[in-house]
């Protein structure tokens, strides 16, 4: 049924930006994704980290960037450190060094991720309710039977399991990820 593939892909795209959304919260380890979407000042323009140098990992707590262009590297140090974080550079390359998180901070970060799971839970569930009233509208308007309500109904309710299943999964992974010492 279309409302219900319409839902289904609602869904998705909810667990893709919850995976999006929690990748960018600082863990014990470093991720392309906590810098890459930093805005930067560039000639008058606004563009991202990401659009103007290479990205990577070096293991246990290092980010480096390689900046294509060297007028770039002010203004890409400047979106870092006002995220947050600290910078040096070395010719194209800024390295940003992660510390390690202490205890506050971690339980700080723990209960800011299970915020955002729950801010994507309440989607979830404000998007049920718009198919359950589309639902019962159809019912009324005798376009589908009681038969089909019934079961859309529980073929949504289905999907809100799964995809609350998702979440709790990517939330505990994250969480373990935060609690790493």
């Amino acid at each position: 049924m279309e409302t219900l593939e319409k839902f289904k892909k609602e869904t998705i795209l909810l667990i893709e930006g919850f995976k999006k959304e929690i990748m960018a919260v600082r863990g014990n380890r470093p991720s392309p994704v906590l810098v890459e979407n930093l805005r930067v000042d560039y000639f008058g323009q606004s563009l991202s980290v990401k659009q103007l140098g290479s990205i990577s990992i070096n293991p246990p707590r290092e980010i480096d960037i390689n900046v294509w262009d060297k007028n770039a590297i002010p203004g890409v140090v400047k979106a870092i450190e006002t995220a947050g974080f600290s910078a040096n550079f070395e010719g194209k390359i800024i390295r940003i060094n992660l510390p390690p998180l202490n205890e506050e901070r971690r339980q700080e970060l723990v209960k800011i991720v299970k915020k955002i799971g729950e801010v994507f839970r309440i989607k979830l569930r404000n998007h049920r309710d718009e198919v359950n009233k589309e639902t019962a509208r159809l019912f009324e308007e005798k376009e589908i039977s009681e038969d089909q309500k019934f079961k859309l109904k529980e073929d949504v309710q289905k999907n809100v399991d799964f995809v609350n299943q998702e979440i709790e999964n990517i939330l505990i992974k994250k969480i373990k990820e935060l609690e790493e010492i």
